[in-house]
């Protein structure tokens, strides 16, 4: 089988035989119930590959769609004038890059239609207008136009320069405004990209898209579901349980916990992110190929200067204004986060109409979480080294190494990061610090502030031999921490378990920014 990584040429899949994914019915459908549509995915979720497959549609390219679904619905295979607009390859951090390229593509369409270039009477959008019109005229079909990383030019500055990102916004506003004026001559419209921009937004200057980001009828139009990956991938999978000597069911569940759990709607049909899971298949081997393909720019930036913690965004619910429009002149990344796929749709609770969010799978929560600790605590120790260190300690129940090496993490932390003169801020670093420490080794099951019912303890950490019950204190002691442990009763509902069960209590010195004392209650002496 062949694997179309980083192929985002519909006709070069097919020709080439790589595995297709057929998405064709929702193509058709698409394209026959509305007109001018707005698509925000994740990178790497397909969004190239849909403006490709469309644009091959809209060309009337029928021999390349055969045997598809589409093949037995489209009966005309009419061919228009298909415009494609595409931002990815170009670096827009440069003054007029961005009107460079809209004029060379603009003046390509000029010559293809044999128009004399009007530069001196109109601007961009009028010229694009024109060639709208006489490509109309010419060929007797309406034209289409795709756009694909729609907002590319203004990410790219986003949150770097405020100037040149107002300039994008305005030239893009400009240009997009000509499907307005053009709506006669104009069959289909697809913008895609990953944020969806709202108050001065380039949006404004036509007709409202028609935003399908999550509507539950094109929820699947990017991605792989989980019945597409049984009908498309039986025999990778196969070979993949041989690998990792496991059965083929409990290679379908690692695989889904590390690339599965994307809901871009309330049906909340399941996602998964269809380039990690490719890779996965071609290298036969589970790492985080999305992940490590790099973290944009504009939401490091942004992160940078949030003023809110990640244990308090995850796990809550929010309305859909909340997280889906990004506001650019209010510090609020929540939508970024959201539309980037860092965080996905949890669950919805239709009364409220509100949803959940959190992390979409562990590659995500590992990986974003592993990039939030190195910047907000900036550690000397380098993270995964460390990771990995913790994970030894905690598989051999070596409770005397595991304190060394919090201690030692904690230590490499600078102290301009941990000091805080407010209490209040004080308490929120300590306990932030803790969760993504703990968040960090959740290779294993690792509940951060659990709640049982006689109160909620600091953090359970379960392996396949042990369970490690947590609490923590400021500025307290580590007698203190195991009273506490002892007296809500976190361990009852262990008693019947087993494995090795320890009780640690440990203090933070807010002094020192390190670990204080620690206590650890051993097997044999409970």
């Amino acid at each position: 089988m062949k694997y179309p990584i980083g192929i985002q040429s519909f006709e070069q899949i097919i020709e080439d035989g790589y595995v297709y994914i057929d998405k064709t019915d929702l193509v058709y459908k698409l394209t026959h119930e509305g007109k001018i549509y707005f698509l925000s995915r994740p990178r790497r979720f397909g969004k190239s590959l849909l403006v490709s497959t469309l644009k091959n549609y809209y060309l009337g390219h029928k021999e390349l769609f055969k045997g598809l679904k589409i093949d037995s619905l489209e009966k005309d295979w009419n061919v228009h004038p298909v415009f494609h607009v595409d931002f990815n390859g170009s670096n827009f951090l440069e003054e007029g890059v961005l009107e460079k390229r809209l004029y060379a593509y603009v003046r390509d369409w000029e010559r293809q239609y044999g128009l004399v270039s009007d530069a001196d009477s109109l601007d961009l959008g009028g010229r694009f207008m024109e060639v709208l019109r006489v490509a109309h005229e010419q060929t007797g079909r309406r034209a289409v136009v795709l756009i694909d990383e729609y907002d590319k030019p203004i990410l790219d500055v986003l949150d770097t320069d405020s100037g040149l990102e107002d300039r994008h916004r305005n030239v893009l506003k400009g240009f997009y405004s000509v499907f307005k004026v053009a709506d006669s001559h104009l069959q289909f419209v697809l913008l895609t990209g990953v944020t969806k921009f709202s108050q001065v937004s380039v949006f404004s200057g036509f007709n409202q898209p028609d935003d399908i980001s999550m509507d539950a009828r094109y929820e699947t139009l990017c991605g792989i579901t989980q019945e597409e990956l049984r009908d498309y991938f039986s025999e990778p999978v196969r070979d993949m349980a041989s690998v990792y000597h496991c059965t083929e069911e409990e290679m379908m569940q690692r695989l889904k916990g590390q690339y599965d759990g994307y809901h871009f709607s309330d049906s909340l049909t399941d996602v998964y992110n269809p380039f990690s899971l490719l890779n996965a298949f071609n290298k036969k081997s589970i790492r985080d190929y999305w992940f490590s393909s790099g973290t944009p720019t504009y939401l490091i930036r942004l992160l940078a200067h949030f003023k809110e913690n990640m244990n308090e965004l995850t796990g809550k619910y929010y309305r859909t204004e909340e997280f889906i429009d990004y506001k650019a002149d209010v510090e609020q990344p929540l939508p970024m986060i959201y539309q980037s796929g860092y965080l996905t749709i949890k669950d919805y609770n239709m009364r409220r109409n509100t949803f959940l969010l959190d992390f979409p799978n562990n590659e995500v929560k590992n990986g974003f979480l592993t990039a939030i600790a190195t910047s907000y605590l900036q550690p000397k120790k380098r993270v995964e080294g460390w990771i990995f260190d913790v994970l030894d300690a905690l598989e051999g129940g070596d409770t005397g190494r595991l304190c060394n090496l919090f201690t030692s993490f904690l230590s490499s932390i600078p102290y301009t990061m941990r000091h805080k003169d407010d209490e209040v801020e004080r308490e929120r670093y300590f306990q932030y610090t803790f969760y993504l420490i703990l968040r960090l080794i959740s290779v294993y099951t690792v509940y951060v502030e659990k709640v049982q019912s006689q109160g909620r303890v600091d953090c359970v950490l379960e392996t396949p031999q042990y369970v490690y019950i947590f609490e923590f204190k400021l500025d307290g002691t580590a007698d203190d921490a195991l009273r506490q442990i002892e007296e809500k009763g976190y361990a009852n509902e262990y008693a019947s378990d087993t494995r090795t069960l320890y009780k640690i209590g440990a203090s933070f010195s807010s002094e020192t920014g390190t670990i204080g004392d620690w206590k650890c209650i051993e097997p044999n002496k409970q």
